[in-house]
């Protein structure tokens, strides 16, 4: 391979101790669109943003605002910022809730095909 020539315009006349060494010749550089792109990239995505439930645009009902709201309190007090499902059910209890009716199928949830009959 051959090396691309270098036109005295590009160079300084003072010596160079590493002849690939940019920092040390003026030489011009293609102007970075990188930073111009991302940015309108990032403005134009479709992309998920984190988005704190308690600002999201749905209409919560009192119990789902209360519930956010003491479990946030929860996390915050006791720096625990992943509370397990057993910290959750202790959040849940110091609200009030507790279990008063049969359990009844969990929403969602797909329901066994009916046999039928012979």
């Amino acid at each position: 391979m051959s090396k691309p020539s270098v036109s005295a315009a590009t160079t300084d006349t003072a010596p160079v101790p590493f002849p690939n060494d940019r920092r040390k010749r003026n030489i011009p550089v293609a102007t970075d669109r990188r930073a111009k792109n991302a940015a309108e990239a990032r403005k134009n995505s479709e992309r998920r943003r984190l988005i704190d439930p308690t600002t999201c645009e749905r209409d919560y009902s009192d119990d789902e605002t209360d519930f956010m709201k003491a479990m946030d309190r929860y996390k915050r007090d006791n720096r625990r910022p992943f509370p397990t499902w057993s910290e959750v059910l202790e959040v849940l209890r110091a609200m009030g809730y507790r279990k008063v009716a049969e359990p009844t199928d969990l929403p969602g949830a797909k329901k066994p095909p009916v046999p039928a009959a012979v």
